[in-house]
């Protein structure tokens, strides 16, 4: 019997949302779509978790390629790379490239990404001021290491805390910059934050807290960095690290509903139910996404569903954090910042460089912050998930799971 005529399917974004949800749909029906693929990009898909290794020298960008041309080719896909789409004809089911190429699609997938915030503050579209989102900025930044001189990451997130590294491992001088008065404070309590802080000054990093960002000065290209109080630091270049936006304007422009991105349901379908949408771009029930798990389950349930295997749903699952920042190990999970009526329980080796503090409330593990050694942090998210009763090995649950178990 001959096989139905293939459906076409847009893939509107090249990186690693988007692939994901074609590998999976290919895994459930290979031979379903004719699938283009737009990238922004004049390349293949890559990793780009592993942007900041390349910057620091631990690998190079060939290393960190997840599909090679090859790939593409081998399951028949056409990529049209460094060719973005710029229009989306909803009425038409056309999308337009801004080489003017049109497809038109029986299914749309937008995984548009999200793009740095850059800090509206006089100076910043200076030459030297950047975001840290590819492989682009990652040889602007390897070009300013080359010719030394002073580096400013504004934001003391992961990200601007893996640039700052890389950045002093490739010889730069650097100051980095964070409006708290708490290194990744997204991530950590404040007490690991101090840990973290120490380390990084121990190795180099200069870190000013609490500071606002003023303005950036410079004529043709940025010299400097001003900050409320008064204070100037010297910049040959300057990194924003202070956050994304997703990337919505061109879902907007087709007329597709966004908030703070484009809202899907529980089968990452948008408004319009020929167009669905995974990633950094979209909006689940009021939350937005950075972390590669969710990432990597929504792409499960939109191929399934573009497959026509209906029956899956995305369900927001709680997330453990595990970081490596510049080689310190650090985990989170749960409500570490503590509820009313929570108790914490502690534990404090400077000497070894070890922190821990579990958040109980009640007879159960409301949240986690390792620091140092994280060995035990799956142990503990698992008993944050169970909400199991923890009263019988209270006196011993900070040193992990052996001992609890021998109790």
């Amino acid at each position: 019997m001959d096989r139905p005529v293939k459906q076409r399917l847009v893939v509107v974004g090249n990186g690693m949302a988007g692939m994901r949800t074609v590998e999976e749909l290919l895994k459930l029906d290979a031979g379903m779509y004719d699938i283009t693929v737009f990238g922004a990009e004049p390349r293949v898909n890559y990793n780009r978790i592993l942007l900041s290794p390349v910057l620091a020298g631990e690998k190079q960008p060939e290393d960190i390629v997840l599909h090679p041309r090859a790939w593409y080719e081998e399951h028949g896909i056409t990529l049209h790379a460094g060719d973005p789409v710029v229009a989306i004809d909803r009425r038409r089911r056309v999308v337009r490239a801004r080489s003017g190429l049109e497809v038109g699609y029986d299914r749309l997938l937008l995984a548009t990404g999200s793009s740095p915030f850059i800090v509206p503050v006089p100076g910043s579209k200076l030459a030297g001021v950047i975001g840290f989102r590819d492989l682009d900025d990652v040889d602007t930044m390897l070009a300013a290491a080359g010719r030394g001189g002073h580096a400013v990451v504004i934001g003391g997130g992961l990200l601007g805390l893996e640039a700052a590294n890389g950045l002093l491992r490739r010889g730069m001088a650097v100051t980095v910059v964070h409006l708290t008065d708490s290194l990744m404070n997204q991530q950590l309590d404040p007490q690991a934050a101090l840990l973290l802080k120490a380390a990084l000054e121990r190795r180099g990093l200069r870190i000013l807290l609490g500071a606002q960002t003023e303005s950036i000065l410079g004529d043709d290209k940025v010299e400097a960095v001003r900050f409320a109080d008064g204070l100037e630091v010297p910049a040959d270049l300057v990194v924003m690290a202070a956050g994304v936006r997703p990337n919505i304007a061109l879902a907007r422009e087709a007329g597709l509903y966004c908030e703070r991105a484009i809202v899907v349901d529980d089968t990452l379908q948008t408004y319009d139910p020929r167009v669905y949408a995974v990633g950094e771009c979209v909006q689940h029930r009021k939350a937005t996404f950075g972390l590669v798990a969710p990432i990597w389950e929504q792409a499960r349930v939109c191929a399934a569903h573009l497959a026509g295997r209906g029956h899956r749903r995305y369900v927001q699952q709680a997330t453990a954090t595990k970081l490596k920042v510049t080689g310190i190990d650090l985990y989170s999970a749960g409500d570490f910042n503590g509820l009313e009526g929570s108790e914490d329980l502690v534990l404090r080796d400077r000497h070894a460089g070890v922190y821990k503090r579990l958040v109980l409330a009640g007879n159960r593990v409301a949240g986690a912050v390792l620091y140092g050694d994280v060995a035990d942090g799956p142990w503990y998210f698992d008993l944050i998930q169970s909400g199991a009763d923890i009263s019988a090995i209270r006196d011993r649950l900070l040193f992990g799971p052996a001992l609890c178990e021998a109790a």
